[in-house]
């Protein structure tokens, strides 16, 4: 959370990444998908969206700390996601 790339974030997603932090904290990657999927649909709610970009620092931040397996699954589960979330977002 010390990122510098986060200092200049909007307030309300960095709240939500912050909430997402200390949820996955001590999470293996399979426990991650389900608190992926709460972060973007809370923002949806509340008419946050994340760029790529930010979507790629929140990855960051939550394989920090996590095996070289563990960060692995996490890109696995984070491409399984994206797939849900396309699908799910065409129709």
């Amino acid at each position: 959370m010390n990122n510098p790339q986060i200092q200049g974030m909007d307030p309300a997603k960095l709240e939500l990444i912050k909430m997402a932090a200390s949820r996955t904290s001590g999470k293996t990657g399979r426990e991650l998908a389900p608190i992926m999927l709460a972060l973007i649909t809370n923002a949806n709610k509340q008419g946050i969206r994340f760029s790529p970009d930010e979507v790629n620092l929140i990855l960051e931040i939550m394989k920090e700390g996590k095996s070289r397996e563990e960060q692995e699954q996490i890109d696995k589960t984070v491409k399984m996601t994206s797939t849900i979330f396309q699908k799910h977002n065409k129709n």
